[in-house]
């Protein structure tokens, strides 16, 4: 019980982030010199509470806690004690309306380095104290964004690391991005097959992440659209910087990218063009036929479903065309792909086929290397075309009184910026192979020499792979007949040529006979 004679007090401690709870002994060290205080004055602590937020927030947990608690001891004036005025709020406003909280709530406000009072003068004193906490808080917020956009100037990320990055402390240069794997190789995987089409839409990519096991996941286990936008949109993972708000333009970052700038580019040239897909049962993993296989009488590409019977489920293909002779006639899904595994079994090549395949497949690697060769002149005299264009802007810009030509000239200075920063990659690898010449041909063999076996993979994308390598165009099938002629892709077709010589190409004499000479 409490003495009668002895007033009941409540401490108030804050500080400004969880971190500083749990790091430091700021919360700890409060409560120590408000208890002091209190012995002093010949209060009895009754409670104490705290927060972790910033001080220029007023719905607080541990404020409001507070306030609860004094309101049912407002008979008795509770003592409330805080040890600094910042530590009640850090703005002028946010002090007026605690303060005014405190005192409805049937609180007295007291602190050991100030006394509150109700004369003009001590108001004064009180809102000067106030409004220098503040002053304090915008400053320590002006000089750390100042220190962040300096960063990000000299190529440092500073923001939280995006998944696939972790922050790393390095010698002399602070703590920078480091790949952070396995996720580092799942982001690089998955930007790179949206770019290059693997992944069709956004909806292919989160469920190609959402199925990973390394790939991180929120609270639910689950990846959300907004996630996948953020991660194709960001040009950290191409190895730039920028930050539009602090007015600091894309740069060259400090950090290693997971993925080309020129990759970054065709990825939003990809979301310019095709817009976000709902997400849905991904189909497509029990019919991978769907969408590459048309209606030989319509040409609409061939939908699927399951189709529910007396005892169980059962899959077919069917034309979703209205007004088509074979619309929603359905074809048995067995007999679709047992027909399109025979046929990729029949594109096996000879053995002799292989030796005119590596032939030209060295020539063709000639032919690039000198192509890169010319590339890379080409890139030269872009590059130095375009750094005339900026010098011109800049110009025009300096004379420009009118603020919409200015930002015009602005505008168009950045995407040429941008247009510099893609060519000089382009240059670090003009006519630098990914692979050597070797490895490059065997797997190109592998595949040329069996496609029905990387389309016996469990993998979607692999089946998906093998349509978009192995045909030039969507196959098209006529119910109870089959797969009509296939429109196969350059390889392929080339090979089947010389495998038929009744279709080989014209002779370079020509088509009239000879004459004597």
């Amino acid at each position: 019980m409490i003495d009668k004679e002895q007033r009941a007090a409540v401490i108030y401690c804050r500080v400004s982030s969880i971190k500083q709870s749990t790091l430091g002994d700021g919360l700890r060290s409060q409560e120590t010199r408000c208890r002091e205080f209190a012995r002093r004055k010949g209060y009895e602590v009754i409670e104490v509470f705290q927060d972790d937020v910033s001080g220029s927030l007023i719905d607080r947990p541990g404020m409001k806690a507070m306030l609860a608690f004094i309101r049912k001891r407002r008979n008795s004036g509770v003592v409330v004690i805080i040890d600094d005025v910042s530590r009640l709020a850090r703005g002028l406003q946010a002090h007026i309306e605690l303060r005014g909280a405190i005192a409805n709530a049937g609180g007295i406000l007291e602190s050991p380095s100030i006394e509150f009072g109700d004369d003009s003068d001590s108001v004064l004193v009180e809102h000067l104290l106030a409004s220098v906490s503040q002053h304090q808080r915008q400053k320590n917020g002006e000089q750390t964004r100042n220190r962040m956009r300096a960063r990000v100037m000299n190529g440092f990320w500073v923001f939280q690391a995006p998944t696939g990055y972790r922050y790393e402390r390095v010698s002399g240069g602070g703590r920078m991005l480091k790949r952070d794997e396995p996720a580092a190789s799942v982001v690089q995987e998955a930007l790179e097959g949206y770019a290059s089409g693997r992944f069709e839409t956004q909806a292919d990519v989160m469920r190609f992440l959402q199925e990973h096991p390394l790939f991180p996941k929120d609270s639910r286990g689950r990846i959300r659209h907004q996630r996948i936008h953020v991660l194709l949109n960001q040009p950290v993972y191409a190895g730039y910087v920028e930050a539009p708000e602090w007015d600091v333009s894309l740069r060259v970052g400090q950090h290693e990218p997971l993925i080309s700038f020129q990759t970054y580019q065709r990825i939003q040239d990809r979301l310019k063009g095709i817009g976000r897909a709902p997400m849905r049962k991904n189909l497509n993993q029990d019919f991978p036929l769907r969408g590459f296989v048309a209606c030989a009488d319509c040409g609409a590409p061939l939908t699927a479903c399951w189709s529910k019977g007396s005892h169980s489920l059962h899959p077919y293909y069917l034309c979703p065309k209205r007004g088509c002779p074979s619309y929603g006639k359905s074809i048995r899904r067995d007999r679709i792909e047992g027909e399109f595994e025979t046929l990729l079994h029949a594109m096996t090549p000879s053995a002799a086929l292989f030796k005119v395949a590596t032939a030209m497949f060295k020539d063709l690697w000639d032919h690039r290397s000198r192509q890169g060769e010319a590339e890379l002149k080409a890139l030269s005299a872009q590059l130095v075309k375009i750094e005339g264009q900026v010098e011109q802007l800049l110009e025009r810009i300096l004379d420009a009184r009118v603020p919409s030509v200015i930002a015009a000239y602005e505008e168009r200075v950045r995407k040429l910026e941008e247009d510099k920063l893609l060519i000089r990659e382009r240059m670090a690898n003009a006519g630098r192979p990914k692979s050597s010449f070797d490895g490059t041909l065997r797997t190109a063999l592998e595949f040329l020499s069996s496609p029905w076996k990387l389309w016996n993979s469990d993998r979607l994308e692999d089946k998906r792979a093998v349509l978009k390598l192995t045909f030039a165009d969507r196959l098209r099938y006529t119910r109870n007949e089959g797969f009509r002629t296939t429109d196969l892709s350059l390889p392929f077709k080339l090979l089947d040529a010389l495998n038929h010589p009744e279709s080989r190409m014209a002779s370079p004499r020509g088509f009239e006979p000879l004459l004597p000479p």
